[in-house]
C-alpha cells in the first residue's frame, strides 16, 4: 500500500506531541492537556498505525508513560506495569465484556472486582522475606524509578510484613496518593508561612514521591490503597483478586475500602453509578472506577495487548462543567518556544476548584470554538485535574466582543513567529530567547551536545534564577568563586564543574549544531549538515535550496535552519561562543578515507543501548547512507529487537544483517 505523504508527517506529528505529553505528565508532573485531549490523539495513531501499517516498536502506542528521570537509580520490573485502557460509556463497558466472553468461550456470568480510579502515583513495592526491599515507579512499564526512601515515609506502607515466609518474593502494586484533608492542610500551612500554594492532590503527591530528600516527602502526608500483584516467589495465593485484596488487607497493607465483587458487568454499571454520586464525600480524588475480571486463571488466559491487560478496563467519569466568561486571551511561549494561547477567565468554581484561567492549546482549538474575547464559555474540568473550555454560547454573545489573532512577533523576544506544522506556531529565535532559556542551556549542556558534566538540570535552575547565566554563553564566564558561593556546592565541585566547562569547549562540528537547539536538528540532521559542507560558515551562509539538496533535509527542516542562522541575535550567540575558546578539528569532506563510504545499511526494531538518531548519526559521519526500507541497493541490516518485515525481506534477498551487539562493535572499531 502507498501511504499518502500528509499520513505520513501527521503520525510522525502526533507520536512527537503525544511523547511530549507523556514527559509532561508522567516525568514532570506538568500536564499540558486534559485527559480527553490525549486520548483522542492516542486513539487517532492507533487509527492511522492499523490502517496504513505504519506501526513501529518505538511508536507511543506501544509505550505505557514515558522515560524516568535520570537522577534516580532505573529499576527493571520483573513483570510489566500496564496502563489501563478505558471507556466513557455503557455501550462501551457492556463491549469490554463480550470481548472477554468470547476470548474465554464461556458464556457464564463472569465476576469482577470493582474499585475507585484513585488518582496519583503507580508505585510496585518489592518484598523479599517479608522486608520491603524496593519501591520503584510505573515509569515506561518497563523500567521504573527507585523512590524506596521516599515510600519509607509512608505510614500506611509497612516496612516489614511478619507473615511472609521465607524465600520469598512478592510485588505488591497500587496508588500513592495525597487525600483532600492533607491536601488542604498543606495550602494552609503553605499560605501561613508565605511558601507556594500546590496545585492540586495529583501533582503534589508525584512532586513528593520523586523528592531526592525524603525529608521533604516526610513533610506530604501521602497514602496508598493496593490494586493488584506483580512477581510471586514462594507464596501460596488465592485463586480470585478479591480474596487477594482480603490477603494484602490481612498482612497489614492498605486496601480500598470500597472495593466490591460484583456479578456480570451490569452489577458493575450499578457499582460504576453509586461511586458516581459519592464522588464528592470521598477523602480523596478520582476520577472513575476500576473494573477487572476477578477469577486468576481466567486473567492469565485472556492476557495482554502490548501496553494493556485484557481483563481490566477503566470506566471514566464525565467531567464537571460550568460556564463563564472570557475576560482576554494571552500568548505565552512556553520552554521549547510554543506559542500558546491562554484565556484568563471570570474565576468559576468547577470540580472542586476555583478556575481563573486555561489554556487554549493553540489558534486551530481558537477556530473550532468559534471563540472570541468577550464570549460566555462552557469549562469543563476533565480528570479533576485541567480545565479545559468545550464550547461558546453564542446565545449569549453580546456586542462588546473581539477576534482572537495570533502576534506577529514573540510576546518574551520580540523575533518572528513562525508555524509549525498544521496546528503550532512558535518563536523562531530559540536558543536566545528568554522564554526558552532554562531548557536551551539544559540542551546545551546535556551529554550529547556540549557534555558538560556537572551541569544538570537542577543547577542550570539555580544558576538562571540567581542570574549567574543568562544564556549559554554565560557558562563560560563562570568561575570557582561565583559557583563556590552556591548552595551545596563545595570548592572541589566548583573545581570539577570549571574543569568540565573548559574540557567541553574542544568538540565537534556535529555536538555543536546539536547544542544549538534548532528546530528538528537531532544527531542525524547535524552529521548530515557537516557531511554536506564541513564548515560551520557554510552552514550559517546557506540558502534553504542548498540545505533541501541534503538527504533527509526538507522544505519544512531547511527553513527551520536558515531561520536559525538568519536571526541577528542567533549570529552574536554563535560569535560569543566562538570567543570564548570553542574549536573543532577542521572537517575535510572531499576525503575519501571514510570507513563505510558507498554502503547503505539499514536500521529496524528497537536498539537497547544505543538511541536511534545517534546510530544514525554515527553511520553518516562515517560515510555511509542511511535508508528507511530494504531494497536491492541495501548493503546492510541492523535488527534490533522486534525487527519484523524489514528483516524478513533484507533474509529474502540475501542482504547481510548483523544484530544490535555486532553493530556497537562495528561503531567501537571506527573509534568515534
Amino acid at each position: 500500500m502507498t501511504v499518502p505523504e500528509s499520513i505520513k508527517q501527521e503520525v510522525l506529528e502526533l507520536r512527537r506531541q503525544i511523547e511530549h505529553h507523556n514527559r509532561l505528565y508522567h516525568t514532570l508532573n506538568a500536564p499540558g492537556i486534559p485527559d480527553a485531549d490525549y486520548d483522542s490523539l492516542l486513539a487517532r495513531l492507533e487509527t492511522l498505525e492499523r490502517q496504513y501499517n505504519l506501526l513501529t516498536p518505538d511508536s507511543p502506542t506501544q509505550r505505557v508513560g514515558a522515560e524516568p528521570l535520570t537522577q534516580f537509580n532505573q529499576v527493571t520490573h520483573e513483570v510489566a506495569m500496564l496502563s489501563l485502557d478505558k471507556v466513557s460509556s455503557e455501550q462501551e463497558l457492556i463491549d469490554f465484556e463480550a470481548r472477554i466472553m468470547k476470548r474465554l468461550n464461556d458464556q457464564r456470568q463472569l465476576e469482577y472486582s470493582c474499585e475507585p480510579k484513585v488518582d496519583g502515583v503507580a508505585v510496585g513495592l518489592l518484598y523479599r522475606d517479608g522486608i520491603l526491599k524496593r519501591a520503584a515507579t510505573r515509569g515506561d512499564g518497563v523500567i521504573g524509578e527507585d523512590i524506596t526512601h521516599n515510600v519509607r515515609t509512608i505510614r500506611t506502607i509497612p516496612l516489614r510484613i511478619n507473615m511472609l515466609p521465607e524465600q520469598s518474593l512478592i510485588e505488591v502494586r497500587g496508588e500513592v496518593f495525597l487525600g483532600k484533608k492533607g491536601f488542604m492542610r498543606l495550602n494552609e500551612r503553605a499560605e501561613k508561612e508565605g511558601g507556594k500554594v500546590f496545585v492540586n492532590p495529583r501533582n503534589t503527591a508525584a512532586g513528593a514521591i520523586r523528592q531526592l530528600d525524603s525529608r521533604n516527602t516526610a513533610k506530604i502526608p501521602l497514602q496508598m490503597y493496593c490494586y493488584s500483584i506483580g512477581v510471586v516467589q514462594g507464596i501460596e495465593l488465592p485463586d480470585k483478586l478479591s480474596s487477594v485484596f482480603g490477603k494484602l488487607a490481612e498482612w497489614g497493607l492498605p486496601v480500598n475500602p470500597e472495593q466490591r465483587t460484583e456479578q456480570g458487568i451490569a452489577g458493575c454499571l450499578k457499582y460504576c453509578m453509586q461511586l458516581l454520586n459519592k464522588r464528592n464525600t470521598l477523602e480523596y480524588e478520582i476520577d472513575g472506577a476500576v473494573v477487572k475480571v476477578d477469577d486468576l486463571k481466567a486473567q492469565n488466559k485472556l492476557g495482554q495487548n502490548t501496553k494493556s491487560p485484557r481483563w481490566a478496563m477503566a470506566y471514566k467519569f464525565p467531567a464537571e462543567e460550568k460556564s463563564t466568561k472570557v475576560l482576554d486571551v494571552e500568548f505565552q511561549v512556553g520552554r521549547t518556544g510554543t506559542i500558546t494561547p491562554v484565556a484568563r477567565l471570570e474565576p468559576v468554581f468547577v470540580g472542586g476548584v476555583t478556575v481563573s484561567n486555561t489554556t487554549l492549546h493553540n489558534m486551530n482549538e481558537i477556530e473550532r470554538l468559534g471563540l472570541c474575547i468577550g464570549d460566555t464559555v462552557v469549562i469543563r474540568r476533565a480528570g479533576d485535574v485541567i480545565p479545559k473550555v468545550v464550547k461558546v454560547i453564542n446565545s449569549k454573545r453580546s456586542t462588546k466582543y473581539k477576534a482572537v489573532n495570533i502576534p506577529e512577533d514573540c510576546p518574551a523576544c520580540g523575533s518572528i513567529i513562525e508555524k509549525d506544522g498544521e496546528v503550532l506556531y512558535r518563536c523562531s529565535a530559540g536558543i536566545t530567547c528568554p522564554a526558552q532559556r532554562k531548557e536551551s542551556i539544559k540542551h546545551f549542556a546535556s551529554r550529547m551536545a556540549m557534555d558538560i558534566e556537572g551541569l544538570g538540570d537542577k543547577l542550570v535552575e539555580i544558576l538562571v534564577e540567581q542570574n549567574l547565566i543568562g544564556s549559554v554563553a554565560d557558562i563560560y564566564e563562570l568561575s570557582t568563586e561565583k559557583l563556590s558561593g552556591l548552595e551545596r556546592m563545595g570548592l572541589k565541585s566548583a573545581n570539577n564543574l570549571i574543569r568540565a566547562i573548559e574540557k567541553s569547549k574542544d568538540t565537534s562540528l556535529q555536538r555543536f549544531l546539536l547544542a544549538l537547539g534548532i528546530r528538528e536538528v537531532g544527531e542525524a540532521t547535524a552529521a548530515a549538515l557537516v557531511n554536506h559542507f564541513g564548515d560551520l560558515q557554510l552552514i550559517q551562509d546557506a540558502s534553504t535550496e542548498k540545505l533541501e539538496k541534503i538527504s533527509d533535509i526538507g522544505p519544512i527542516v531547511a527553513q527551520h535552519i536558515h531561520t536559525f542562522f538568519a536571526n541577528k541575535q542567533n549570529q552574536v550567540l554563535i560569535a560569543e561562543l566562538q570567543h570564548s575558546g570553542i574549536q573543532w578539528s577542521k572537517i575535510d569532506i572531499s576525503a575519501d578515507d571514510k570507513p563505510l563510504r558507498g554502503l547503505t545499511y539499514v536500521l529496524t526494531g528497537t536498539l537497547g543501548s544505543i538511541v536511534r538518531n545517534e546510530a544514525k548519526a554515527r553511520l553518516l559521519l562515517n560515510g555511509a547512507n542511511v535508508a528507511g526500507s530494504v531494497s536491492s541497493n541495501t548493503d546492510v541490516v541492523v535488527a534490533g529487537s522486534g525487527a519484523g518485515s524489514k528483516l524478513k525481506k533484507a533474509q529474502e534477498l540475501g542482504i547481510e544483517v548483523i544484530d544490535e551487539e555486532e553493530f556497537l562493535t562495528l561503531l567501537d572499531t571506527l573509534n568515534l
